[in-house]
């Protein structure tokens, strides 16, 4: 069974990150440091912050509870 974070970092690398037209923009875009978008990206044990995730959110226009609902969670 996937964890909660694994679920959470997945859906945002494959659905957004993925989707974005570099790691670069989806990081101005979303207010978030380059090296966290590489490790949404690449790192099988990335540990994703509330902080990221409403930051995501936010630049979304994304509520917490819809992107929670979206997810599955």
């Amino acid at each position: 069974m996937k964890s909660t974070n694994r679920i959470i970092v997945d859906f945002i690398r494959n659905e957004w990150v993925s989707r974005a037209k570099s790691q670069s923009s989806f990081a101005v875009e979303h207010n978030l440091d380059e090296k966290t978008v590489r490790s949404i990206k690449n790192d099988p044990n990335y540990n994703m912050s509330f902080e990221t995730i409403n930051k995501i959110c936010e630049a979304k226009n994304l509520k917490l509870s819809e992107f929670f609902k979206l997810i599955g969670l």
